[in-house]
């Protein structure tokens, strides 16, 4: 297994706050984008009679986008301020 890695280095123009929002963003996509995955597998996991597992793949799914829910009302509260 590969792990991807990033440059989360913004540049430094950018004020603390559009760096946080940036990063925010970012990071809510990135997690759509594992909860995707991991609803892909949930579901191959079903498939393969692997129900339990798949369950658990389904929880981190829910719990990876309660996240990104986080990261949108840290974006509210920036935008606020």
């Amino acid at each position: 297994m590969t792990h991807h890695h990033h440059d989360h280095e913004m540049q430094s123009a950018l004020s603390f706050d559009e760096k946080m929002i940036k990063l925010l963003e970012h990071w809510i996509k990135h997690n759509e984008d594992h909860a995707q995955t991991y609803k892909d597998w949930a579901q191959k996991a079903k498939e393969k009679n692997k129900g339990k597992a798949a369950l658990m793949l389904e929880d981190a799914a829910e719990m990876t986008l309660s996240i990104s829910q986080k990261f949108e009302s840290a974006i509210k509260f920036i935008d606020e301020s």
